[in-house]
């Protein structure tokens, strides 16, 4: 396997990726506007400036992306030196860069510890197509819901992520992408939407973004502001297992575009593939999905449904499927099983994943098969795991021996 991993020190010593939130300072990101009125009126800033104010550095932080106070060269010397002495703008830390054979990035990204007890870690990836770049975010390090078919669900949950550092990692991603202005590019100055690398975000990364919802919320309405990192809603897709109050909140309170990890059609076997079925059952599910704000051909749910061989991949479970989401406005995406060391689960067959795909179609649905991505750094679906929960030496080997077997790679 080829897999370039980027030793990242000189890249580290740049003011874009300097420490994150460094000690005793207020990050700026991630405050709402309002919010970052308050932190300057703080620091002494005359209220009849504040508006001004927030509009300047709101514009550098998401339009032109700076990460270093010097760098504001609207905004006076002395007030640049005041605001470096009380706030902090600069990235995370990036700990390695993974690139995988098909042109997929992995970032390793670490985060202060906040009662952790130590620094924290979680893995970001970005997804390069031919129409889109997708990039995949983290809302918490580790997970609770012990999905039993995911690798990121054998890692125990260590705390949610702050909005901060939800958006700090689209910030990394755009940063490492060129996804910025160029620094001589006149005040204000845009990307044009068809020259961006990140095109989509999709909160379907390390953890339950429903679990963490108030952060999650505050990151994307940043991100979605038309007035600095400009993600339309359309492009933005939270995944949930089923979190159900939280997406009836999701549809009135962020109005981004939803996903949910199905993968079964019947109570009993989702209640092992995803256990907090137990607690919100598919009725109640499928429920707050036809009730989501706005559904249309246009704006459709996307339901995601591992193919596990001989589990879920009959005929049956198709005929049950179109029959459980009958009148939602859907898409359904088929994700072929990724594996991982210790998994009991098998990717199906291609021709049943097929054959699936088919009786979907015929049924009115769209039904992609998901081109599975990085695996051989283990950047696709289900296989994200911080690197404080390595794989010891021997996982990686048997990992890319099965890989190996697998894909002939």
């Amino acid at each position: 396997m080829s897999v370039a991993e980027i030793d990242l020190e000189a890249h580290r010593a740049k003011p874009r990726a300097a420490s994150f939130a460094a000690q005793g300072k207020t990050t700026l990101i991630g405050l709402s506007k309002a919010e970052l009125g308050e932190a300057l009126a703080s620091i002494g800033i005359a209220d009849k400036q504040i508006k001004m104010r927030v509009s300047q550095i709101w514009n550098w932080l998401y339009v032109r992306g700076v990460s270093d106070f010097a760098e504001m060269t609207n905004v006076a010397k002395d007030l640049r030196a005041k605001m470096a002495e009380a706030f902090d703008i600069s990235r995370p830390e990036i700990v390695t860069e993974q690139i995988s054979t098909d042109g997929t990035r992995k970032w390793l990204i670490r985060f202060p510890s906040h009662g952790a007890g130590r620094p924290v870690e979680i893995e970001t990836v970005y997804i390069p197509e031919e129409d889109r770049g997708t990039l995949c975010i983290s809302s918490q390090v580790g997970c609770t819901l012990t999905c039993s078919f995911c690798h990121t669900g054998t890692q125990r949950l260590v705390r949610n992520l702050r909005p901060e550092e939800i958006l700090g990692q689209l910030l990394v991603a755009r940063d490492a992408l060129g996804d910025f202005p160029n620094r001589d590019a006149p005040n204000g100055a845009f990307i044009p939407e068809s020259d961006r690398k990140v095109t989509n975000v999709v909160m379907m990364g390390m953890g339950e973004p429903l679990y963490n919802f108030e952060a999650v919320k505050k990151a994307l309405l940043i991100a979605s502001a038309e007035d600095g990192l400009s993600l339309s809603k359309r492009r933005i897709t939270l995944s949930t297992s089923g979190v159900v109050p939280e997406i009836y909140r999701t549809g009135d309170e962020i109005g981004c575009m939803l996903a949910i990890s199905l993968h079964a059609v019947r109570d009993d076997l989702r209640d092992i593939l995803v256990p907090i079925n137990k607690k919100y059952p598919l009725e109640e599910l499928i429920k707050a999905c036809r009730e989501y704000p706005g559904l249309s051909n246009a704006k459709r749910i996307t339901f995601e449904y591992v193919m596990l061989k001989d589990v879920n991949d009959s005929l049956a479970d198709a005929r049950d499927l179109v029959k459980l989401l009958k009148g939602v406005p859907a898409k359904i995406n088929l994700i072929p099983f990724n594996p991982w060391p210790g998994s009991n689960y098998q990717c199906s067959d291609w021709e049943t994943i097929e054959r699936f795909a088919d009786f979907i179609n015929q049924a009115g649905y769209a039904s992609p098969i998901r081109t599975p991505r990085g695996r051989d750094i283990l950047a696709a679906c289900g296989q994200l795991k911080s690197e404080s929960e390595r794989m010891r030496k021997t996982e990686r080997l048997a990992y890319e021996a099965m890989m190996i077997a697998n894909h002939g790679e």
